[in-house]
């Protein structure tokens, strides 16, 4: 199979699910409602200890922009010395300065901190000013693929982005479809840019057991839309329809 898939998952439970449905590799995240956010010590040492499929995990401190302070700079140096100490295969990093660059002096310690892991640039990518030139730079880092929806919504809006970013990069670096793909849109999205890999969650709506719930308060609070009763968790049928979908462009 020349395709390879790349489940973002919420929990241990999806990164199971993904193995189970034939995923190449899982991204293990946080809050994915916010974007992503660096997993627990307890989710990244369960994953890796069942897990026999590639393990990358997101270093991102926070939700919101991706300027980050000197101190949050400081905890994702300190989460991947905890993630390289726990046997991940590779980290999820982006940084970028206040006029939409990619900031080559704080992504540079990143990766020399991840030194003999995969690095993947993640969607930061997306709220760069110039995706060319953000292209380039990220090549000269040194970061072996990036994770980007073509600068749009969903990457099915963003093919022509993604095309040509995939013409620009060619093999020195991986562009890696992700946002809103799934097993109806992947094939053409797979043809449409040339794309090799491809990142999305397949996730199913898992109802919660608790029989008694209190109507009156909401752990979120009043502003924010959280089902407090359910949890989105990774699909392995979802999983295999999706490798099937791309199993069937070699055919």
């Amino acid at each position: 199979m020349n395709y390879k898939l790349e489940i973002c998952a919420n929990s241990v439970a999806s990164c199971l699910e993904a193995q189970r449905g034939g995923a190449y590799r899982v991204e293990l995240c946080a809050a994915i409602p916010e974007g992503g956010t660096t997993p627990s010590y307890g989710d990244i040492a369960m994953a890796r200890e069942l897990l026999d499929i590639k393990l990358n995990v997101i270093i991102r401190p926070r939700s919101g922009d991706f300027l980050y302070s000197p101190l949050e700079h400081k905890i994702m140096l300190k989460d991947i010395e905890i993630a390289r100490q726990l046997g991940v295969d590779g980290v999820v990093i982006g940084c970028l300065t206040a006029e939409g660059e990619v900031d080559m002096e704080r992504n540079r310690e990143l990766i020399e901190a991840a030194d003999g892991m995969s690095v993947t640039f993640h969607r930061a990518f997306d709220m760069c000013r110039d995706p060319f030139d953000s292209l380039e730079k990220i090549i000269s880092l040194g970061c072996h693929r990036i994770l980007t929806s073509g600068q749009r919504q969903q990457a099915e809006q963003g093919i022509p982005l993604l095309k040509e970013l995939a013409q620009r990069a060619g093999n020195r670096i991986i562009i890696m479809p992700g946002s809103g793909i799934n097993m109806n849109n992947i094939a053409t999205i797979a043809r449409e840019t040339g794309a090799k890999e491809f990142h999305l969650s397949a996730r199913k709506p898992v109802e919660s057991g608790m029989i008694y719930r209190n109507p009156n308060i909401k752990m979120g609070g009043t502003m924010v839309m959280i089902e407090e009763y359910g949890q989105q968790v990774t699909n392995s049928e979802l999983v295999r329809k999706t490798v099937d979908a791309l199993e069937n462009l070699n055919q």
